[in-house]
């Protein structure tokens, strides 16, 4: 009978440990997320990752993390290199998230990640399909199989959920992206026809859709197709109308070594432009908002005069 015991005993603690576990009541820090734990495999280079990248905490696994950005072909930065990491969170959770939705459980398959903007540019050369202002050389963006989901049901479900871009070219794969809500197959994808010249969809994103008050963000430009670019050192944090805040922007300066003295700075490539931090104030209210930013001096014709992040919560 002891036998037994601890035969049984010795047998569910090796269930225990080679068992995923992930709590699908904690909440991420973004509005699309998925339970935590996902299957990939990049076809490119053959890197794998299958397991828990968010821990029951909510916090982020630091080597989930660096396995995941190598199955995506993304350069990995250490704290200590760099105050932003290439491969988006977002992304990683927006792919989880429709995993969960259509496939619980699904191997993922990525056949183009990141990219860096010079093959980015080699492709769109080559005549390939790869747009200008391609959301793939910010981290943002995938194109990927699902196990038994078509891609045009990934494509479709997307379309209606009003999140994200997502393109499908009638083939095996799907394209995804964390940018702003929109969708496209070969035929309409606006590739070659300067839909993005001279900075037209250039944009900013957080890299959070929730904070706290206290909470450090960083800011990012994205989709730029012409440098340099000079940015106004003074942003704006801009409630969303709320009777119970005030709805006065507040105004406030990024960290960024770019910036000069006469309140402008001029940027020449996307690496430059990736890593704009400020520490929220603690003070801050609970409530929906966006950060605008704007551009001095002598713009590209096309060019907006500012952007805004998409609303991010503080909470």
């Amino acid at each position: 009978m002891i036998i037994k015991i601890l035969v049984l005993t010795s047998l569910l603690i090796e269930l225990m440990v080679n068992t995923t576990f992930a709590d699908p009541s904690v909440k991420s820090r973004f509005f699309h997320s998925g339970d935590g734990v996902i299957h990939l495999s990049s076809r490119k280079n053959s890197n794998v990752f299958q397991g828990i990248y968010r821990e029951m905490n909510g916090q982020y696994n630091t080597d989930a993390y660096q396995k995941i950005s190598a199955v995506f072909d993304a350069p990995y930065r250490s704290s200590s290199q760099s105050s932003s990491q290439v491969l988006s969170l977002r992304l990683i959770e927006f792919i989880d998230y429709l995993e969960d939705q259509l496939g619980k459980g699904s191997l993922i398959t990525i056949t183009s990640g990141y990219r860096a903007p010079e093959y980015n540019t080699k492709l769109r050369k080559g005549g390939g399909l790869a747009a200008k202002a391609s959301l793939h050389q910010y981290g943002m963006a995938a194109d990927f199989i699902m196990d038994e989901v078509p891609s045009k049901r990934v494509w479709e479900y997307v379309r209606s959920i009003g999140f994200g871009g997502t393109g499908y070219y009638h083939g095996e794969t799907v394209h995804v992206d964390v940018g702003p809500s929109r969708f496209w197959d070969e035929k309409t994808s606006g590739v070659g026809t300067g839909l993005s010249d001279e900075n037209k969809l250039i944009g900013l994103v957080t890299d959070y859709d929730i904070y706290a008050p206290g909470d450090v963000m960083t800011l990012s430009f994205i989709r730029m197709t012409a440098f340099p670019i000079k940015v106004r050192s003074q942003f704006q944090l801009i409630p969303k109308e709320n009777p119970e805040i005030r709805n006065e922007a507040l105004p406030f300066k990024p960290d960024s070594k770019g910036f000069s003295e006469d309140g402008c700075g001029e940027f020449h490539n996307i690496g430059d432009m990736d890593s704009f931090r400020w520490r929220i104030p603690s003070t801050i209210k609970q409530g929906r908002y966006r950060i605008r930013a704007g551009f001095c001096g002598d713009r590209w014709e096309q060019m907006p005069k500012d952007v805004s992040t998409p609303e991010f919560e503080i909470r």
